[in-house]
């Protein structure tokens, strides 16, 4: 290789901030044989001509667009090798990706709009699968509530991926234990009995629709199904009692558990 005086030339430096490529990838380049300094300094250091950099806009273009090393230099170097074929075999690669990426937006979007809105329904929507007597406006109102809670982000996480038809089948499953618990009641199913605490754990895995519920959370919320107005009138509409009722097999099925309910947290 020709020697050539300092000011010839480029240096690693000058073509990694030129190129925005590592000082270390190009020495790799060159070790591998991929790009290599046509000529040197007269104390050994590396310089690049025109005819390299040239080379080098070629092999960052095409790690741009995804193909590896040996491909590069096949493309390069190899008189035989089919250039537009490779190129369009990474054409359809980066397609593919794209809509990868599409998708991944698209669903991005909806757990953006799932952490800030709750339910991803329209009005008519909600009202459809929840009832009449749905109010709208509750999501907002949960998440003004509860939007920096773990459950929230889990309620929302869930709420993403969940279209419209899986949300009526949770309507259903929550309308179905309803009738269980206020057909239990009349039949004067006793807290603490086994069908009590059947109800009791069908309750945790519905309620898990929306995020995971503990023995302690439970508890936690069937107090507040017998203190909370809104709760209260949505039970003891069912069946007048039904909310303490409810908050009586919870709390037995808690001490079979090992659980104090007047001491239990959220948690």
């Amino acid at each position: 290789m020709p020697d050539s005086t300092d000011t010839d030339g480029l240096t690693v430096g000058q073509v990694s901030a030129r190129l925005g490529v590592t000082v270390r990838a190009l020495h790799h380049w060159d070790e591998i044989g991929l790009a290599r300094p046509s000529l040197r300094t007269t104390a050994g250091y590396r310089l690049y001509t025109a005819g390299d950099l040239e080379r080098l806009h070629r092999i960052v273009v095409y790690r741009e667009i995804g193909l590896g090393l040996d491909r590069i230099q096949a493309v390069l170097d190899d008189s035989t090798a089919d250039v537009p074929g490779a190129l369009r075999a990474q054409r359809h690669q980066i397609a593919e990706r794209i809509e990868r990426l599409q998708r991944l937006s698209a669903g991005l979007d909806r757990m953006i709009d799932a952490h800030e809105r709750g339910l991803l329904l329209t009005a008519e929507q909600q009202a459809a699968i929840f009832g009449p007597q749905w109010n709208p406006d509750g999501p907002a109102q949960a998440r003004e509530r509860y939007g920096d809670t773990t459950q929230w982000r889990q309620y929302a996480e869930r709420s993403a991926s969940r279209t419209a038809e899986e949300w009526q089948a949770v309507a259903d499953e929550v309308a179905d234990l309803d009738r269980a618990l206020a057909k239990a009641m009349d039949a004067g199913v006793t807290p603490g009995s086994e069908e009590a605490n059947h109800l009791v754990e069908r309750h945790r895995e519905v309620f898990a629709s929306y995020f995971p519920l503990s023995r302690q959370m439970q508890v936690c919320l069937g107090r507040m199904y017998e203190a909370d107005p809104g709760f209260a009138a949505h039970y003891d509409g069912i069946r007048p009692g039904l909310a303490t009722w409810f908050r009586g097999i919870v709390d037995a099925a808690a001490r079979a558990h090992g659980i104090d309910p007047d001491t239990a947290t959220w948690q």
